[in-house]
């Protein structure tokens, strides 16, 4: 059971140590990144806490891109829909339906006709 403890303290301490190597200078607070290091390393499960209270920063939006590395990505602005643009899409959609229908029933009638024509 010790060593269970033992290897959770060390692999939450590693996780600290690559989130905060890994982390943007900008979205540390309160110390800068090499005093946060040392203070994981000197004190790992106090730190660790202290870390994801006093100096992560949760605000910024982050994408991860290749091998983990975490660069601030802008939101862009959601575009405004505007209801007349919807209301003509969906007119359009409901003609096209209509006329698929439309030229299904013609169809239908011509080879109603040709069999009619073949019959007689």
């Amino acid at each position: 059971m010790q060593i269970v403890v033992s290897l959770a303290f060390l692999a939450l301490t590693i996780f600290v140590l690559v989130d905060i190597i890994t982390s943007d200078e900008s979205r540390i607070r309160n110390l800068p990144k090499i005093a946060w290091v040392i203070v994981v390393i000197l004190l790992p499960l106090i730190g660790s806490i202290l870390w994801f209270v006093a100096g992560r920063s949760y605000d910024q939006p982050v994408e991860t891109l290749s091998f983990g590395d975490p660069r601030r990505r802008e939101q862009p602005e959601p575009l405004a829909v505007d209801d007349d643009d919807v209301d003509a899409a969906v007119e359009k959609e409901i003609a096209f339906h209509e006329n698929e229908a439309r030229i299904r029933r013609l169809e239908a009638e011509i080879r109603a006709r040709r069999e009619a024509k073949g019959e007689a």
